[in-house]
């Protein structure tokens, strides 16, 4: 007995010191093995990367190219207002009620508003004039529960919010010195949650937490009535510290295309012209700029190598309803005979890549963005950043057909000639100064729609069709020029909401959050102190990428913009396959992968990694080609109209928006419905634009094939939707779901 250790108990302690000795890896394994997972991290989060960049460029490739059509669309507008007097009788009627609306004097008088009466079976918010907070309080509660304001309280808020800005000056001053801080926010393009949620976090508007919205309250959300609402009623609560500036949204024009005429005439079917008309009148009387302590510069887009604060102060800025109407510009000044008058009439075809998108379609548009914007690289190419370098801006430059060339006569001076064809040879004639109201609304497109780009100097933005880029030369020459710190501008989705620039002197701060897809990019706002340095504070509305881990929002927002890449696609078929078989003569229905990618950027224009993406968009034969076929396969029409021939067809498809467009015009009463000859003009207006010509007999067709039930009119919504890229898949979802509900209902 005692208490030592047995013989057994050691051999067995012993027994354990040796297995575990074996079983513990040596330093350098240790190392080997991190360095490997270490390495494999670093690659799996560069493949993830990889996929979020093109992920964005696919978004914003998509979403600046129906900028650009939008522009063309615009162009052929005002080309026609200008130099037509009719198109089959009805066109310049309906042109000129979108681009030169007679303002109902009704709307200007307290009328406007007391006539509509509000029955006591509306349960939605009630609120009164003057408002106070617990009105606003209201409507905070009311938008929360899904509640629409009446259009009686609309029309006044509106009309009360018209009267207040036509006391403000085209630039807002504001100064820190009586308050700690000034917050200031981007674009929120009808997402109501991000609004809200940036009045939680930060405050509601008031002495003590004034805000500066910079432009974009409104389309693409679903809920843009309630944002300008809220907005416009904080701004007649507190109109010195509630400050809005003016957008390129803030534009009847685009709004006809980005979704807010359409929801406003949805939710206020009785008097929703009147409040377009309302909503348009104060849009225009937006200030465009806004100026901190004089040291910061708040705009929309940005500026350009002739912006002037000064002329911008001085601007009858309610007089630019759409920034989209070109300003009317003759060249029948220039005392050069009537063969120059012909000239002007002339339309040139583009020979090179003219099958793409952008540039077919502006083929037989007289104002064409291309030649619009040559006229401008040549001046801008033969001068400096200097002030006597002409403007970059792509969709300010006036409309001049491509038989005119405009030459520097030495790169040392601003004067510069216009070389026009004159009998048989070239006449120069000195090209005249533009006029004071294009060199106005050349400074607020300026505004409105620029960008900032790393390279020097100032060009035109081709990408998104409309301003210009300015550098890092042109920033630092306003700034100096103006004694100003700093420049902060919104228009662009940035990833993380907001992105820094041109050495800490320019910032974009957007603050729409899940703006592509949800989980796509997060919103943030700037709040500026009396020390005039920004801080940043990031938010996400989302109630779902919460859980999501980074892969699966990568892979959810990766699958919906290659959906909308195959969309595109599919809306150029024949486009494409022409191009594919010239490099296929022997019709084996393969190119190599480099072909492959080069005819999806001739015709498609969006700048674009089609190699990185290939696989993600058509199949490699055993030989390494691509089977071009491949590219269609996911995808077929909405639906399938007999009397429709492939090639109108696929018309439809690529065009849809515009035609949408062109239709909202011609449906004056916003019904949705439209008679077959009210069919036939948006047709001949369609054709007019594109420049082709669509045979009248299939149009007839087409018309008799989609009035359904054989009243003589057309349900314009169902003939857009008949017209719709479906995903096979989706298509085959819609079908099993369809069947189960029908067993479930047996």
């Amino acid at each position: 007995m005692g208490c030592g250790t047995s013989v057994a108990t050691e051999t067995h302690l012993k027994k354990l010191e040796t297995d575990e000795a074996g079983r513990t890896p040596s330093l350098a394994l240790t190392i080997k093995a991190a360095v490997l997972i270490q390495r494999w991290y670093r690659r799996y989060m560069a493949r993830l990367e990889m996929r979020r960049r093109y992920t964005w460029n696919i978004f914003q490739s998509i979403e600046y190219a129906g900028e650009q059509d939008q522009l063309q669309l615009s162009s052929f507008f005002s080309f026609m207002l200008d130099n037509f007097t009719q198109l089959s009788g009805n066109g310049p009627d309906l042109i000129t009620q979108l681009l030169d609306p007679v303002v109902d004097p009704w709307l200007d008088r307290e009328i406007c508003y007391n006539l509509v009466p509000v029955p006591d079976s509306y349960n939605g918010p009630r609120i009164s004039f003057p408002l106070g907070v617990s009105d606003t309080n209201t409507l905070l509660s009311a938008f929360k529960e899904q509640q629409i304001l009446h259009a009686r309280y609309v029309l006044q808020l509106l009309y009360e919010a018209k009267k207040l800005l036509k006391q403000m000056p085209n630039i807002s001053h504001l100064s820190t010195s009586y308050t700690k801080d000034i917050t200031i926010c981007g674009d929120l393009h009808g997402h109501l949650d991000d609004l809200l949620l940036i009045f939680y976090k930060n405050g509601l508007p008031s002495a003590e937490t004034p805000y500066v919205f910079n432009g974009d309250f409104v389309d693409r959300g679903k809920k843009s009535v309630e944002v300008v609402i809220m907005l416009f009623a904080y701004f007649l609560l507190y109109p010195d510290y509630m400050h809005l500036n003016r957008g390129n949204h803030e534009d009847p024009i685009m709004n006809l295309r980005y979704g807010f005429t359409k929801e406003v005439m949805q939710k206020y079917k009785i008097h929703g012209r009147e409040i377009l008309q309302l909503f348009q009148d104060v849009f225009s009387l937006l200030p465009i700029a806004t100026v901190i302590d004089g040291k910061v510069l708040i705009v929309h887009g940005g500026i350009s190598d002739q912006t002037d604060l000064n002329l911008l102060s001085s601007i009858k800025r309610h007089k630019v309803k759409s920034a989209l109407r070109f300003p009317r510009h003759s060249l029948e000044k220039l005392d050069i005979g009537q063969s120059c008058r012909h000239v002007k009439r002339m339309r040139s075809m583009d020979s090179s890549c003219s099958s793409s998108r952008s540039y077919s379609r502006s083929q037989g548009t007289p104002g064409q963005r291309k030649r619009r914007c040559k006229l401008k690289r040549e001046d801008s190419a033969a001068s400096t950043s200097s002030s006597s370098s002409s403007s970059s801006s792509s969709v300010c430059s006036p409309q001049t057909p491509s038989s005119l060339r405009a030459c520097p006569s030495s790169p040392s001076l601003s004067c510069k000639v216009l070389q026009v064809p004159y009998l048989d040879s070239l006449s120069s004639v000195p090209l005249p100064s533009p006029p004071q109201h294009e060199q106005e609304w050349q400074q607020i497109v300026d505004i409105l729609w620029s960008d900032p780009k790393t390279q020097e100097g100032c060009s035109p933005n081709l990408f998104r069709g409309g301003g210009c880029y300015f550098g890092p030369d042109v920033t630092q020459k306003l700034l100096l020029q103006h004694g100003l710190q700093m420049l902060i501008r919104s228009h662009e989705c940035k990833q993380e909401g907001y992105e820094i620039c041109h050495g800490g002197k320019v910032i974009t701060i957007f603050s729409a959050s899940n703006y592509y897809e949800e989980g796509s990019n997060r919103g943030a706002y700037i709040k500026l102190g009396r020390e005039l340095v920004p801080r940043f504070y990031q938010y996400q509305v989302s109630r779902i990428t919460r859980k999501l881990t980074l892969t699966q929002r990568i892979r959810a927002a990766e699958g919906s913009a290659l959906r909308s890449l195959k969309e595109k696609l599919f809306a150029h078929r024949s486009e494409l396959v022409a191009r594919f078989q010239q490099y296929d003569p022997d019709n084996t229905g393969t190119v190599s992968v480099c072909e492959w990618a080069q005819v999806l950027e001739c015709v498609l224009r969006l700048y674009l990694p089609w190699r990185t993406l290939r696989p993600h968009l058509a199949r490699l034969a055993s030989d390494g080609s691509v089977e071009y076929q491949s590219c269609f396969e996911d995808m077929e029409p909405g639906a399938t109209l007999p009397k429709v021939t492939p090639n109108l067809a696929e018309t439809l498809f690529r065009y849809r928006t515009d035609i949408e467009i062109i239709f909202n015009i011609i449906d004056k009463d916003h019904s949705g419905l439209i008679s077959i000859e009210e069919f036939r003009h948006t047709w001949r207006l369609f054709s007019a634009h594109l420049g082709v010509a669509i045979d009248d007999r299939a149009i007839d067709d087409l018309a008799r094939s989609i009035d359904f039930n054989k009243d003589g009119s057309i349900d314009f919504t169902e003939f857009l939707e008949a017209f719709r890229v479906v995903h096979k898949m989706d298509k085959d979802a819609q079908l099993s779901k369809k069947m189960d509900n029908k067993e479930n209902s047996l």
